[in-house]
């Protein structure tokens, strides 16, 4: 299949999208990662995905960490409630 065929099943690309974070972390096991590799290949859309998430991956992963104020985490989770609170009326 090329890359730019208009008839690429993208129901394809949407499973692989659910297992890309595993796929990067490496914990699939090597059949899926050789099915999820062989798509990629054929699939410029995805390629540029798993790029993406691999960058971003590598960003978080090298941020600084630092503490938020107290004030502010009480005040996010109040908010977080709220929310909960309203979507479960």
């Amino acid at each position: 299949m090329k890359p730019t065929d208009p008839h690429h099943p993208h129901q394809n690309c949407v499973k692989l999208f659910e297992r890309l974070s595993e796929y990067i972390d490496r914990e699939l096991d090597t059949p899926t990662c050789k099915d999820i590799e062989a798509h990629i290949r054929d699939c410029k859309p995805c390629q540029v995905c798993l790029k993406t998430l691999q960058q971003t991956v590598d960003i978080c992963r090298n941020l600084e960490r630092r503490h938020v104020p107290a004030s502010f985490s009480l005040k996010l989770k109040d908010a977080i409630s709220d929310l909960v609170i309203k979507k479960s009326e």
